[in-house]
């Protein structure tokens, strides 16, 4: 099994039925034992990033469901480490944070590209053992998180590749119902 590390997606077992990870995807960015947290990279929110930021009109950059916590808070990934200053490197090519006044000033430029950066309202968290013990209920399938996957994946798609790259057995569930008794 891939241990839980920053840079790990943990995608929802297919029969998932917690109302909030349905057939998500999750990009893991801390992980120890007192608690993790994460950013869904597969619910896009109803509202675009001018909508929810003064001042960034006409910028429709999409903004998704990052998880159920601290839903009054904006996050965000980004390839950018060079020009966001105080951002955090998870995992190879793919960092968390900064100071969102430089994102801001280099969207208004049209210096940052779309498939670059990635925004969330609220969060994904653990507390503490919690994602231990999710992981061994096997709620959770983990996988080494691509760039591709993270910023140039389609959000109808993330779940199902993400799956893909599992391999074997998962393959084959890519296109489960989420419910098969229904069917």
């Amino acid at each position: 099994m891939i241990e839980p590390l920053p840079g790990i997606l943990l995608i929802a077992e297919p029969f998932l039925k917690d109302p909030n990870f349905i057939r998500t995807v999750v990009f893991l960015c801390e992980h120890k034992e007192e608690g993790s947290f994460g950013f869904v990279l597969n619910k896009l929110f109803e509202q675009t990033l001018d909508k929810l930021i003064l001042k960034l009109e006409g910028h429709h950059f999409p903004v998704y469901y990052g998880g159920p916590v601290q839903l009054d808070t904006i996050h965000f990934l980004h390839q950018y480490p060079d020009l966001i200053p105080g951002s955090f490197k998870v995992c190879d090519n793919i960092y968390w944070g900064g100071d969102f006044e430089t994102v801001k000033a280099l969207i208004k430029s049209g210096r940052i590209d779309h498939n670059k950066i990635k925004f969330f309202i609220g969060y994904s968290g653990w507390g503490y053992g919690q994602l231990n013990t999710e992981l061994q209920e096997k709620n959770w399938l983990p996988v080494t998180a691509t760039e591709n996957l993270v910023f140039k994946t389609s959000s109808t798609e993330v779940w199902k590749r993400s799956l893909f790259l599992k391999g074997g057995e998962y393959e084959m569930l890519v296109n489960f119902p989420i419910d098969p008794q229904l069917n």
